[in-house]
């Protein structure tokens, strides 16, 4: 098992995938403290599916496995409004976490291993072509670069866009195997009638 570190966390209502972008408007005082911190230091900070409790208000419980974020871009639209995007970098599991006194969830956490490049096997080839063409009509909204020769970054992707419940997000981003992910994807776009079925 990897070495631990410490990782301030932001539960949310939404699962970030490594290489994910994601906007996020922070005006929570314990959130705006983490982020200027975060960029004031070079840091960054983790996002998790909340498990149980509120987004706003009392710290919230996550789910045990959630993605690293690393702010690329800010600004203060409004006074006391913070607007982030966010890139999705490793993987971790908690092993511990504490509430701060300011209401912070501090975690203590493990990076989970990512799985090394592979090219999207052939019998999940059917799926890139509808990817394709949602990455281009998605634009700046599609996380740079396209990586479709790269099967967690498909898998991923799929996982993001899909209208699914935010816990089936969660089962994913938790799947080591980035092939059975791509395999429960393309079971996903036959049964609703996206893609051929072979």
């Amino acid at each position: 098992m990897s070495p631990s570190a410490s990782l301030s966390l932001f539960p949310l209502n939404t699962v970030l995938f490594p290489d994910g972008v994601l906007p996020l408007r922070v005006f929570e005082a314990r959130y705006m403290d983490m982020v200027t911190r975060c960029m004031r230091e070079g840091s960054s900070f983790g996002i998790c599916l909340i498990a149980a409790g509120p987004e706003v208000g009392e710290a919230a419980l996550p789910h045990p496995v959630g993605t690293e974020a690393r702010i690329e871009r800010w600004d203060m639209d409004e006074p006391g409004v913070l607007s982030i995007v966010v890139r999705g970098a490793r993987r971790f599991r908690i092993v511990d976490h504490e509430v701060e006194r300011d209401g912070l969830l501090n975690g203590e956490v493990v990076w989970l291993p990512e799985p090394a490049a592979q090219p999207v096997p052939a019998a999940q080839a059917d799926i890139l072509p509808l990817l394709q063409v949602l990455a281009a009509e998605a634009g700046d909204r599609m996380p740079q670069p396209h990586r479709f020769d790269d099967a967690a970054w498909v898998g991923a992707r799929y996982a993001e866009m899909l209208p699914i419940p935010a816990v089936a997000r969660q089962r994913l981003l938790e799947l080591d195997d980035v092939v059975s992910r791509l395999e429960i994807m393309q079971q996903y776009l036959r049964q609703h009638g996206l893609i051929d079925i072979a």
